[in-house]
């Protein structure tokens, strides 16, 4: 793994305990975007925040609980 992936990680898990931080009830769910907008060809995953492009597409219109798991999903999907 580069070390600009490791960071693009690192960024992601900070924004995430900030998700947890606010707890479920919290009816604002940040965003997972870091601003690195470059779609993996072969997973169809945002090499940013992890993402698909439909779970971009929805995100502004996803209640918080959706949010939280996409937040969840997105957080599976790291590389270790």
């Amino acid at each position: 793994m580069s070390d600009e992936q490791r960071v693009r990680i690192e960024r992601l898990r900070d924004k995430s305990a900030l998700v947890l931080e606010a707890g479920e009830d919290s009816d604002f769910v940040v965003s997972p975007c870091i601003a690195v907008c470059d779609m993996d060809a072969s997973t169809g995953l945002c090499l940013g925040c992890y993402r698909s492009l439909e779970e971009i597409a929805r995100w502004s219109r996803s209640t918080p609980g959706v949010k939280r798991q996409v937040w969840q999903t997105l957080l599976d999907r790291l590389p270790t």
